[in-house]
């Protein structure tokens, strides 16, 4: 009989601890969706691309992967609606439409660094084989000016490629882009505009799988070197397949070599962690990404250890991230859930806090 007692006793303890669990953790996912504000919404608009300028403005960018895209690049206006950014005419190609110059066709990301503006542009519509050259078109963001454009070497780039993000290095003189469609990187030189690709089909730039799970549901597609981040205090640069788990960096010393071997040679494996799109460093060396598959954003300090800043529904595929004053901005794309008609889906730019160096550390 006392055995009971103590037995039955025990599992009321195992259950009350398992209900404190539960609460502790309802009450956490509240706090962190409690932090998350949104910024703008976009209804029937698929977000993906977000940055933040020195003084505060914010672009976003929406790529051509359907028809229907009313703006490739808009300012977020406070109290107003989103304006074309530089100007409806750059904003107004249309599929079927012969290329120009001077207009965007499927613009991925947008990239705020000092006082300009780089806007990457795939040439790719609907998932397409590129139409184009790929290229980086640069504005003066004091006069909204076109001030250069970088267009991809024939080298540089295959048909099946999807140029996907980029990151500045004003040390070296370069930027970094990664390719999601055929895996590989892209480096520009800045001064002569000369581009050429490393490392690929390597295996740090190839995805480790054909798709992602989201509760029981597979979303099924094959997305190479995606996430990219720039640590300008150790002179890496960080990079991630969108369907793999393995984070990669490479010295920016050795990226100024020709020669492809030695920079194959000289990949390191950081660390497993879960499937992101976009990354971003903050000034602290605290590497934030998406863990796409659990609705959550996630951060690396540098002594290497990973912790959760936000998670619940809030977070719909945390795509691209922008720093402003103490603050991550972040888009929701919402890739895995959308399909041929999104003209009911909301897609939005959010903001939290980001940690305390005491809480990050």
């Amino acid at each position: 009989m006392k055995i009971k007692t103590l037995s039955l006793s025990f599992i009321i303890l195992l259950l009350s601890c398992k209900d404190v669990q539960e609460r502790d953790n309802k009450m956490n996912e509240k706090a962190n969706s409690d932090a998350i504000t949104e910024v703008a919404s976009f209804k029937g608009q698929q977000v993906t691309g977000v940055t933040a300028t020195d003084k505060g403005r914010l672009f976003v960018n929406f790529p051509r992967w359907r028809k229907g895209v009313n703006n490739s690049v808009v300012e977020i206006i406070p109290n107003s609606d989103p304006q074309s950014y530089p100007n409806d005419s750059w904003n107004s190609w249309e599929i079927g439409e012969p290329i120009t110059e001077n207009k965007f066709i499927g613009v991925q990301s947008v990239l705020a660094f000092e006082d300009k503006l780089y806007v990457l542009d795939t040439r790719s519509q609907l998932f397409q084989d590129v139409m184009d050259a790929p290229r980086i078109f640069v504005f003066d963001l004091a006069t909204a000016t076109l001030f250069e454009t970088y267009i991809l070497e024939e080298t540089s780039y295959y048909k099946d490629s999807y140029i996907n993000d980029l990151r500045v290095d004003k040390k070296n003189d370069r930027i970094y882009i990664t390719d999601s469609g055929h895996p590989g990187l892209v480096i520009v030189d800045i001064d002569s505009g000369k581009t050429r690709r490393v490392l690929n089909e390597h295996s740090s730039t190839t995805a480790e799988q054909s798709f992602l799970t989201f509760g029981e549901k597979k979303w099924e597609n094959t997305i190479h070197s995606d996430g990219i981040a720039l640590n300008t205090e150790s002179e890496r640069l960080f990079y991630h397949a969108l369907t793999g788990y393995s984070l990669y960096s490479v010295s920016t010393d050795v990226l100024k070599v020709d020669d492809k071997k030695p920079i194959e040679e000289q990949v390191t494996f950081e660390t497993k962690t879960a499937a992101p799109d976009g990354m971003i460093f903050d000034s602290e060396g605290n590497l934030y990404f998406a863990d796409l598959e659990h609705d959550k954003i996630q951060y690396r300090t540098p002594e290497g250890k990973i912790h959760t800043l936000a998670e619940g529904e809030q977070i719909r595929w945390a795509d691209t991230f922008s720093i402003y004053e103490g603050y991550l901005y972040f888009t929701n794309s919402r890739i895995n859930e959308v399909g041929a008609d999104i003209s009911s889906m909301t897609f939005s730019l959010n903001k939290i806090k980001l940690p305390s160096s005491q809480e990050a550390h």
